[in-house]
């Protein structure tokens, strides 16, 4: 796999976040690194994301952030388009990291959980 293939959508604050980076480097990798805070995905690539994943727009949501609760994103009635706005509105609600290697994704908590997308 190619460096360039990988991707990590990290926060340098969040010490998972830097573990998980730490260890693809570790790996001799050198993700190209999305500071989702400052650069939120688009909703578009949030949605891909999400397929990779496997996941629908709250299992990647940080619930128990206050903007959550907040912006009453809670209401069952809201769509998975209208969740995934919201996460690019509010990216502190992104769960982190999200690492992207080779057409597959996955959430470094813990960081070694990335190994799997690595490894196949």
């Amino acid at each position: 796999m190619q460096t360039s293939d990988v991707v990590i959508y990290h926060n340098p604050r969040c010490s998972k976040s830097r573990a998980t980076l730490e260890l693809l480097r570790a790996r001799g990798l050198e993700p190209r690194i999305v500071e989702y805070l400052e650069q939120p995905p688009s909703q578009d690539e949030l949605g891909r994301i999400l397929d990779l994943l496997g996941m629908e727009p709250r299992e990647l949501m940080r619930r128990q952030e206050d903007e959550y609760a907040e912006a009453q994103l809670d209401d069952p009635g809201l769509t998975r388009e209208t969740l995934i706005l919201a996460m690019i509105q509010r990216p502190r609600l992104i769960e982190r990291p999200i690492v992207i290697a080779d057409g597959r994704a996955a959430i470094g908590r813990p960081p070694e959980s990335v190994l799997e997308i690595l490894d196949a």
